[in-house]
């Protein structure tokens, strides 16, 4: 072990000792302890920066979490709002799709019924021959032309009653109004009767599904002969032969309300090339011919039928009328009673009485007006 002497000739002037050496190691040292020094304060500086920084950026998440959860919901709803929205599109489609086929089977029907209704057309211009003459009736002009469906209701009438129809319809509603009446009968009998409105039940809508039947034709304009066998003969003949356009006859019919007959084919493909020609020369008799017309025959049934009540404005009912004199005589009795003034009727129109015991069906016709309402 070295003593204190020898330790201190070393440092103090020992031969090998360098004091620049030691000076400038110490300035080298003190340079690095500055600079651990700066180099500590720039960490400690860094550290708390970070540590602010971090400070701050816990801040933001704890702020910005909810928010960003908040914003991840309504993602999430958006894209479930859309996907909804393709589900609803992709079942539009489907229904555009339906749709568009059931619209083109609509058209399909459409075009069905366009064709019959032009071979409807076709018929309104090709009308049964239907013979006219003037009886000297004229006319203002207003619906000069054109054909008319007139009603005409049967009415059954009870035993002890009578119809009377007035020219006025104010005088018919006076009637009913007063209601009970008393009927100065012979040898100062009275009769008491009641009036009362006639209520009838009338079409207010009919609706008629017609085609052109394509087996049957309407033959009209035909002459007038005794023997109705001899028309029919006469036409199944002529209408047999393939040169006339014809073919095999089913069966001929006369239709005795119009004078028409109706012929059928037993094939379908007949009817339309006479209906095309329409006008046929038929011999009736040995070298004559006669000009008949053919045309469609329409098959038509009731689609809709509606009816109303309505209530005759000029005619009333009497009843309660017992069987006190014959027919004719109490009639008469009746409209005399009725047209007086004094008893509250009028100018009578018509009138029929039906006894007890009898039974009798009243026709009841359009209700035309008289010059008088004309005017």
């Amino acid at each position: 072990m070295m003593s204190t002497d020898e330790a201190f000739s070393l440092v103090s002037g020992g031969p090998e000792f360098d004091l620049h050496r030691v000076l400038k190691e110490i300035s080298k040292c003190k340079a690095t302890y500055e600079s651990i020094l700066s180099d500590q304060k720039m960490l400690t500086e860094a550290r708390d920066t970070n540590v602010h920084y971090t400070k701050e950026f816990n801040q933001r998440c704890a702020t910005m979490t909810p928010a960003l959860q908040a914003e991840r919901k309504k993602q999430g709803d958006i894209l479930e709002k859309e996907k909804r929205k393709v589900t609803a599109q992709l079942e539009e489609q489907h229904r555009l799709k339906s749709e568009v086929q059931n619209v083109q089977q609509d058209i399909q029907q459409m075009e069905k019924t366009s064709i019959n209704l032009r071979q409807q057309t076709d018929v309104s211009t090709a009308v049964p021959e239907r013979k006219v003459v003037f009886k000297g009736q004229t006319s203002d002009g207003v619906d000069s032309s054109g054909f008319e469906i007139k009603p005409r209701i049967v009415y059954p009438m009870e035993g002890g009653t009578a119809l009377i129809t007035f020219e006025e319809d104010t005088v018919a509603q006076n009637i009913l109004k007063l209601k009970d009446h008393e009927v100065q009968l012979e040898q100062k009998l009275t009769l008491n009767v009641q009036a009362l409105p006639v209520h009838l039940l009338v079409p207010s809508y009919v609706e008629l599904d017609t085609q052109v039947c394509p087996r049957r034709v309407l033959v009209s304009n035909l002459p007038k002969m005794e023997a109705e066998d001899r028309i029919l003969d006469k036409l199944e003949i002529y209408f047999s032969k393939r040169k006339n356009g014809g073919g095999e006859v089913d069966e001929a019919d006369m239709l005795h309300d119009s004078g028409n007959v109706v012929i059928t084919f037993t094939e379908s493909t007949i009817a339309k090339g006479l209906t095309d020609k329409q006008d046929h020369e038929v011999e009736m008799e040995k070298g004559k011919r006669h000009k008949v017309k053919v045309t469609p025959f329409l098959n038509g049934k009731i689609a809709n039928f509606q009816i109303r009540d309505t209530m005759c404005r000029r005619t009333v009912l009497l009843t309660g009328i017992p069987a006190i004199a014959d027919q004719d005589s109490l009639q008469d009795l009746l409209e005399i009673h009725f047209q007086k003034t004094s008893n509250g009727g009028g100018e009578v129109d018509a009138i029929i009485y039906n006894p007890l015991g009898q039974h009798t069906l009243a026709v009841f016709d359009e209700d035309s007006p008289t010059e008088a309402q004309r005017q």
